[in-house]
């Protein structure tokens, strides 16, 4: 059942993707215009979501399924970056490859997908990961994307998206409510969250060569290790291991964590590599095609760690 939903709420995203496509074609917006709604996602929404994430009602359960996440999430990083480090170094990938493996979509498309097949009390629970990735994201990835040599503290920690998870989890500690027009405001930018990211890929795929894209000999590659052998290496890590029974609903929050690995490719990446003048298309190209196959991929990932 989950599976189904799963796959039903990942088409309604591809459906908003066609029409970033249609817009495109039919001469309304550009593919380069895409990248102003890339700085408003990275800038805007994302602080938007991760901040809603954290405006619930303290409860001591709650808080041991966080910690849980949290250190679930941290775990499966640490894994990935040193597999795919050691993959990196024998197949020769590049920054875009090796972040496109690491860093998953779970920004864009884990909160749409968790609210629709579990419900909005689960969603909380992707602020751990979502937490974690973004701090790698702004640190790890940008340092492997644009080939930087060290790690500007200053930056990360200055960085919108990390002051938004200072924020929500100084708030939620607090138990500081939102007033109600600002609550409504927040909520509203950041529902935008999972469109927003299918809209600028269509916009992207619409003007992309398909000769370019088949030109990208390893493109399949990463598409089956990102889609298949990372989940695969979630699963075994989640599944086989006794962290679900840490906290009461341990395996529907690790389902939570197991989702967001699951999506394709972290359409963060192409943004970055946009903003920064990096190897955008490549990264485009791999967001592309993991994200038209997810649609399979992701409910038999769900399928077997329920078996």
């Amino acid at each position: 059942m989950i599976s189904l939903i799963l796959a039903k709420k990942i088409l309604s995203l591809f459906l908003v993707m066609a029409l970033g496509i249609v817009l495109v074609r039919c001469g309304i917006v550009r593919s380069r215009d895409s990248k102003v709604l890339s700085m408003i996602s990275l800038y805007l929404v994302m602080p938007c979501v991760i901040i809603s994430s954290f405006q619930v009602k303290y409860q001591p359960e709650i808080l041991n399924g966080l910690l849980l996440a949290l250190a679930t999430a941290v775990l499966l990083h640490l894994v990935l970056i040193v597999v795919v480090g050691f993959l990196g170094k024998v197949l020769k990938l590049d920054g875009v490859e090796e972040t496109s493996l690491i860093y998953s979509n779970a920004g864009n498309l884990i909160i749409p997908i968790a609210t629709a097949i579990l419900g909005k009390e689960w969603v909380i629970y992707t602020s751990a990961f979502l937490s974690v990735q973004l701090f790698l994201l702004w640190s790890h990835a940008k340092m492997k994307l644009c080939g930087e040599k060290g790690i500007d503290l200053k930056k990360i920690l200055t960085n919108i998206n990390m002051i938004a998870i200072f924020a929500g989890v100084l708030l939620f500690l607090l138990q500081i409510q939102l007033p109600a027009p600002v609550q409504d405001a927040v909520d509203s930018i950041s529902s935008m969250v999972g469109p927003m990211g299918m809209l600028i890929l269509g916009m992207l795929i619409a003007e992309m060569d398909l000769k370019k894209l088949m030109s990208y000999h390893r493109l399949w590659w990463i598409t089956l290790l990102r889609l298949v052998g990372i989940p695969l290496i979630g699963i075994v890590l989640l599944k086989y291991s006794s962290l679900a029974a840490l906290v009461p609903e341990g395996r529907t929050i690790l389902l939570v964590t197991l989702l967001a690995i699951c999506t394709p490719s972290a359409s963060t990446l192409t943004q970055m590599a946009q903003v920064y003048g990096k190897d955008a298309d490549y990264a485009s190209a791999i967001n592309v095609v993991t994200t038209l196959l997810c649609i399979v991929t992701m409910p038999l990932m769900v399928a077997l760690y329920q078996m």
